[in-house]
């Protein structure tokens, strides 16, 4: 796997990042913003919003967006993350910095997100990654097909922590 990093996202970086969004891989996943809710979440403190960069030159690879991270329950949501090349560990990458960045810097309790039922490979990730299903939101998103549901999974600081120990996490 490459090297990855995040870097905040830069209004120059809109266009990237609505291409991502608007690709028909993507599209099945992800319910697609407007710039302007874009806009805002790169200027709204209670947000991240993340260039994801990797290989050796740390090129632009995919974006993710965390949103509560001035939340006074400490509880910081995994928006979105979107991944330009699939299958090449990328995204697990991401995933890991964003935890210690959730955890570690913005001092979050409690990480969570939540996915489409019919998104095997990202929910393959989020368990293998150490997310725990917390529930099932039936029927709550409109999908090309009809209704879906989405999963929600989390992960607790606790249980980061132990990760960390076991040396499954990026050290401190």
């Amino acid at each position: 796997m490459s090297r990855v990093r995040l870097r905040p996202t830069m209004q120059s970086d809109l266009d990237y990042v609505l291409t991502l969004e608007n690709d028909p891989a993507n599209l099945p996943f992800i319910i697609p913003w407007e710039r302007t809710q874009h806009e805002a979440a790169i200027r709204f403190p209670d947000f991240r919003h993340f260039i994801v960069e990797a290989g050796e030159g740390l090129d632009a690879a995919g974006f993710l967006i965390l949103i509560g991270c001035r939340s006074r329950n400490q509880s910081l949501e995994l928006k979105r993350m979107v991944v330009q090349a699939k299958g090449q560990g990328i995204g697990r990458a991401a995933l890991r910095v964003a935890k210690k960045i959730a955890f570690d810097d913005l001092g979050a309790h409690r990480f969570w997100l939540d996915v489409r039922t019919h998104n095997v490979r990202a929910k393959g990730l989020y368990d293998t990654e150490g997310f725990v299903q917390e529930g099932l939101l039936r029927e709550s998103v409109r999908g090309a097909d009809g209704w879906e549901s989405l999963v929600v999974l989390s992960m607790l600081q606790a249980e980061f922590a132990e990760r960390r120990a076991a040396g499954l996490e990026l050290p401190a």
